[in-house]
């Protein structure tokens, strides 16, 4: 049930001589747009043309179009790009990505061979921090579920070392001997969670959906693309709330949708880095996971353990359902 950030982070830091200049110069306008063109167009291995043979041996091949596969999943296309400045033999490009901003830095060798690149967030503006939910919520399901991780320790929530995730949750369906299957485990089928509705916690927008990833066999994971089947919701607070593991082909809205608390968003799968079907459910500042901060949920009023609780954040081990 684990689920990390995708690394957006590659480097190969080779011995070069500085530049001085500020201006981007005819050799790197020309293999950035290449470079651009490429990833857009899904030719990684035009890319990998595009590497030194030092950078080919440190990124191969197989592993190259791995990581771009997972970046596109991850960011989706480039949709714009600006020279920003030099940063010893690396171009700058502040770089809009269809679901995130980064600074894409490209340093190319005397035969236009790229030697070096790497992505990381570009953070030039001031991001809104919260510290819980503002806007009232309802548990994101309609049965009893189980909380597997959740709380503000590492021993009741592995997530909390993740800044977007810290504060995340991952909910499951147990029987009266603690199980989450019936039978052998061996199916997606054989689980309680599988398949049940998920649904909105409260009135929102969707500002991100994915859809259309495999099913994972249980105890197998899916490591290109994290979250598997996805939906991102804005509240009307400016909160984003993440979902994950959706199954493929359930979910039932598209970006842009109005949804309203308890609707139904799609059912509970098995998708991406997730060893059995559950959903991952938390909040964060903004939509862009890479440079997120989570925040704290509390629910308005459920029951936890058999008692009423209002304004409630679970944590591990509670059972818990809607009042």
């Amino acid at each position: 049930m684990h689920m990390q950030k995708i690394l957006l982070m590659m480097a190969l830091c080779l011995i070069a001589h500085n530049l001085r200049g500020q201006e981007e110069k005819t050799t790197y306008k020309t293999v950035s747009d290449q470079f651009e063109t490429f990833y857009n167009q899904g030719k990684y291995d035009s890319l990998f043309v595009m590497f030194s043979p030092e950078m080919q041996v440190a990124l191969p091949l197989d592993k190259a179009v791995e990581f771009f596969t997972g970046l596109k999943n991850q960011a989706g296309q480039i949709t714009s790009r600006q020279f920003i400045k030099y940063e010893s033999t690396y171009a700058v490009y502040k770089t809009r990505f269809e679901r995130g901003l980064y600074g894409v830095n490209i340093s190319i060798e005397n035969h236009s061979k790229i030697n070096g690149l790497f992505f990381k967030p570009y953070t030039d503006e001031i991001l809104p921090m919260i510290e819980r939910n503002r806007s009232t919520m309802i548990l994101p399901f309609k049965e009893e579920w189980s909380v597997v991780w959740g709380g503000d320790t590492k021993a009741l929530n592995y997530h909390i070392d993740n800044k977007a995730q810290k504060n995340a949750f991952d909910f499951i369906i147990l029987d009266e001997n603690g199980k989450s299957f019936r039978t052998d485990g061996q199916k997606n089928e054989d689980y309680y969670a599988f398949g049940k509705e998920i649904i909105a916690p409260c009135d929102g927008e969707i500002v991100l959906m994915v859809d259309g990833i495999k099913e994972n066999k249980p105890g197998e994971f899916n490591t290109i693309y994290i979250p598997g089947n996805s939906i991102i919701l804005k509240t009307e607070q400016n909160e984003f709330l993440f979902f994950a593991h959706f199954k493929q082909h359930s979910i039932k809205v598209k970006q842009g949708d109005k949804v309203i608390r308890g609707q139904v968003l799609g059912l509970c799968g098995n998708t991406g880095n997730s060893s059995e079907p559950h959903l991952h459910f938390h909040i964060q500042n903004v939509e862009n996971m890479i440079i997120a901060t989570g925040a704290k949920c509390y629910f308005e009023k459920i029951i936890a353990n058999g008692e009423i609780k209002t304004d409630y954040s679970p944590v591990k081990n509670d059972k818990i359902r809607n009042h």
